[in-house]
């Protein structure tokens, strides 16, 4: 096992990270505002731009909760064999990480909206780097739900193709279209 593979795995174990990862960035973040003077680009636009920002962010968010549901309804009709023995064998670590990325998106949309409705000129309260931390935070969750999705949709296909399979693959006909559009125009 490489690197790598250890390092995801390790992320993978450990859904809590993603909230310490997004603190370090913002964390990290604010270090550098304050020992250089710059780089507080949220300062850089007005608070109308800035509440237009969070709107546009809590819809791009909530679509990714979205997402994370029809990605819950397709692992959950797919029926392989190796599939319902990964549910079989990891049901409550499979519930706990789509509960923890349906959480997670509902927490990024509160916390953007919660910057979106404190946001004054000047922002007396900070709240951009609130919406800095959702942001981040639904980006690390968003990747968490793409690896995740990928794993399963792996075992879902591994399900499909069969070694040694007598399944015919149609022949692809490079005419078809042609042929479609004259059906077509001969039948109106």
């Amino acid at each position: 096992m490489g690197v790598r593979t250890n390092i995801i795995d390790k992320w993978a174990e450990r859904a809590w990270a993603d909230y310490l990862i997004a603190v370090t960035v913002i964390g990290a973040h604010l270090l550098i505002i304050r020992l250089s003077g710059s780089g507080d680009w949220l300062t850089w636009i007005g608070a109308t731009q800035r509440t237009d920002m969070y709107a546009a962010a809590t819809g791009a968010v909530s679509a990714i909760g979205g997402l994370s549901a029809i990605a819950i309804a397709i692992y959950t009709t797919a029926n392989g064999e190796r599939l319902r023995a990964v549910r079989q064998q990891r049901h409550g670590e499979l519930r706990r990480t789509w509960r923890s990325l349906l959480q997670g998106t509902a927490l990024a949309c509160a916390l953007i909206l919660a910057a979106f409705s404190l946001d004054r000129d000047g922002d007396p309260f900070s709240v951009r780097f609130i919406f800095e931390y959702a942001m981040v935070f639904a980006a690390l969750r968003f990747a968490r739900f793409v690896w995740l999705f990928d794993q399963i949709m792996a075992v879902s296909d591994a399900d499909l193709v069969e070694e040694g399979s007598s399944v015919a693959v149609p022949a692809r006909d490079p005419n078809w279209l042609e042929r479609r559009r004259r059906q077509y125009d001969s039948g109106a």
